[in-house]
């Protein structure tokens, strides 16, 4: 049986206590008024927005010059039309007055107006920069909270690939993905709280709940069938209730076969896996379309279920590298060998080429087409985020790719270790670029609420998982395959 280390216990402890500490700055410093956003904005941007009032300012006071002029020949022209025409004078001059004054009064008003509406435009934009600036630590800590749920959603997907496949390779490794698939009950309840508060109006990470932005937005209202906000919630209890189900029904049977006389857990598992992942592929697709296509409400791509699921699901394999390497270096799991992480490592190395191949399906199309609803949302991530965006597709594929790229490199622990964490950093980072830029728009920083968020989640992870290998032995010794598991070598 494998006990928690006291000093790991004591470290995931730490990193939750410091990042509720970053979580809470983040929301506590979060600027409150359109004041606010003003102060933030001339410290940061050196009063470019002052700039910008004072560009409408310049720009009425030229109309107004012009119109002074307009009206000094106007008046000139009247000057010589009285001259000429002595006998019209009388009759003509009140006209004349009234037309002039009826003319300053035009201008006049033409001047407040174009004052008005610029003021209305730079309020307008405060108030849009406010809501990004609010957002900014409901982002970060969805971003975190997502992340590491859908690692273990990835793991529990990997898990009954092994037993609906019947591998003879992995059941060693079992207990060791059941151990991380256990993150998926809390980490489901808190992902689903933060979806009840954006359905609250808490924050305004889906742009959709905002019954004013659909007032105004007709592609949107041809949406709302689909995009509302109980509908919404409905999907994702339903999709969290069918994983969690599973995860427990699985572990449970694969405890039960352990002191079973017969195969009769191992074949309800089989029979469950097979079950499961039907609904996993397409539950999966509408929650990555609900969680994160939709704050982009008006752009959509028809492989986004692959894309996303091929980020978590070679995150998710690499979190059992981490572990099953961590719990080799502590003495347990004493029958998993080198070609076992040999294969974990390969599956790494596979995943991240798919990856990438989605990637730059999506992307080469999309760019290739033109389309302005398409290509905008590229456009915004280039423009505003060059950095993790192309740092993001060589964190997650030329790296990986030429470290684990040799056969023997597999092998080696620290290699492996290097690259997975050379991959769970872009794939956070590709959270991050699929979340933030609709969200918080140009307003991005890795700040103190990102670096608290990523902490509090790692340290409850690290609670939950190890927590959870504790309650069972490490070996599923009664597994029918376990034998040739054990003597896994290629």
């Amino acid at each position: 049986m494998y006990t928690f280390s006291s000093k790991l216990k004591t470290f995931a402890f730490v990193m939750m206590a410091l990042g509720l500490v970053g979580i809470a700055f983040g929301f506590l410093t979060a600027p409150k008024t359109i004041e606010d956003v003003e102060k933030i904005l001339a410290d940061s941007h050196h009063g470019g927005h002052h700039t910008e009032a004072v560009a409408h300012e310049s720009h009425d006071e030229h109309a107004a010059v012009a119109t002074h002029h307009e009206e000094a020949k106007t008046e000139t022209v009247v000057a010589d039309s009285l001259k000429t025409e002595n006998d019209t004078v009388a009759a003509a001059a009140p006209v004349v007055a009234d037309h002039h004054d009826n003319h300053k009064a035009e201008a006049a008003h033409g001047h407040d107006h174009a004052g008005a509406d610029a003021h209305a435009e730079h309020q307008e934009h405060l108030e849009h920069v406010l809501h990004q600036l609010q957002n900014k630590p409901w982002a970060a800590l969805y971003v975190a909270c997502i992340f590491f749920m859908l690692i273990s959603v990835g793991v529990l997907a990997f898990y009954a690939i092994q037993w609906a496949a019947q591998a003879g390779w992995s059941p060693v490794l079992f207990r060791v993905m059941e151990g991380i698939t256990s993150y998926l009950l809390p980490g489901s309840i808190i992902f689903f709280i933060l979806l009840v508060a954006s359905g609250m109006h808490l924050n305004h990470l889906f742009v959709w709940m905002d019954p004013e932005v659909v007032k105004h937005d007709e592609l949107i209202q041809g949406k709302q069938g689909f995009l509302n906000v109980p509908f919404f919630l409905i999907r994702a209890a339903i999709f969290l209730a069918g994983w969690n189900l599973y995860r427990y029904f699985s572990r449970k049977n694969s405890i039960a076969q352990d002191n079973a006389n017969d195969d009769s857990f191992y074949k309800k598992n089989f029979k469950l896996a097979a079950g499961f992942l039907v609904f996993f592929i397409v539950t999966e697709s509408i929650a990555s379309w609900d969680w994160i296509m939709s704050v982009d409400p008006h752009w959509y791509s028809t492989l986004f279920g692959w894309y996303v699921f091929a980020s978590f699901f070679v995150s998710g394999i690499t979190t059992i590298a981490f572990v099953t390497l961590y719990l080799k270096s502590k003495g347990y799991l004493e029958h998993v060998n080198t070609s076992h992480i040999h294969d974990l490592a390969k599956f790494m190395f596979g995943i991240s080429v798919f990856w990438t191949y989605l990637w730059f399906s999506q992307f080469m199309l999309m760019w290739y087409s033109n389309i302005p609803e398409e290509v905008t949302y590229f456009i915004t991530r280039i423009e505003n985020y060059k950095l993790p965006f192309f740092g993001m597709l060589a964190l997650n594929f030329v790296f990986p790719i030429l470290i684990l790229i040799n056969t023997d490199f597999k092998r080696l622990s620290w290699v492996v270790v290097m690259a997975g964490l050379l991959i769970l950093t872009g794939h956070y980072i590709d959270f991050f670029n699929m979340i933030m830029p609709a969200t918080v728009g140009d307003q991005w920083f890795i700040g103190v609420s990102e670096i608290g968020s990523l902490m509090f989640f790692f340290g409850l992870f690290i609670v939950v998982v190890f927590t959870a290998l504790t309650k069972a032995p490490l070996l599923a010794k009664r597994n029918p395959l376990i034998e040739e598991s054990k003597h896994f070598h290629y």
